[in-house]
Formats: structure tokens, C-alpha cells, sequence
């Protein structure tokens, strides 16, 4: 449980991150756009390295399942479309998913 706060930092600055590549790509937002993005994509990468796991593959996998809450989150609070049961479903076994390898003992 300790992982999950590093685990939603991560998450909302790879997807905040890859959002303002989105935004400049193909919303037509100024190239300035990428600024923070790049900043934001750093974040994530040093929030990753900071997960107590002895396997960077591992814990990249674990946190699959925290990216894709996120990203619904994301989805229903930053660009106002509420995520379906289907999504609630997938997001839900991916989060399971992500806690059986994170959380098992070894």
C-alpha cells in the first residue's frame, strides 16, 4: 500500500505529461504546450525509481493497473466524459491485476 501514493503521482504526471503533447498535437494548443510536458514525462519516470520493487519490469507492471484508474479519472475530470460500466469493468481487473503483482508474497 505504500507504492499507491507514488504509483497515483506517477500516473497523473504521465498522463498529465502525454496530455500536453495531446493538447498541442491535436488540439491545436501552442507549442509551449510541450514545456511542462517534458517536465511532467521526467516526473514520472523519477516517481517510477522510487518504488520499492527489486524489478523495474515488475513494477512498471503493477503500476499498469494504477495508469489505467488514472486515465479514466483523467478521462471524466480533465475532458468531462464519464467512463462507461465497460470501462469501470476493464479498469477494475487491471487494478487487480496490478495489485496481485505488487502485493504477492515472494
Amino acid at each position: 500500500m505504500a507504492a499507491l501514493p507514488i504509483f497515483l503521482l506517477a500516473a497523473v504526471a504521465e498522463i498529465a505529461g502525454c496530455f500536453a503533447f495531446w493538447a498541442w498535437l491535436r488540439q491545436g494548443r501552442p507549442m509551449l504546450w510541450i514545456v511542462p510536458g517534458i517536465a511532467l514525462l521526467i516526473l514520472f519516470a523519477w516517481a517510477l525509481t522510487r518504488i520499492d520493487a527489486p524489478f523495474a519490469g515488475r513494477a512498471y507492471a503493477a503500476y499498469g493497473g494504477v495508469y489505467v484508474v488514472t486515465s479514466l479519472g483523467w478521462l471524466w475530470v480533465v475532458e468531462g466524459f464519464r467512463p462507461d460500466r465497460w470501462d469501470v469493468a476493464g479498469a477494475a481487473l487491471c487494478l487487480l491485476g496490478g495489485l496481485i503483482i505488487i502485493a504477492s508474497p515472494r
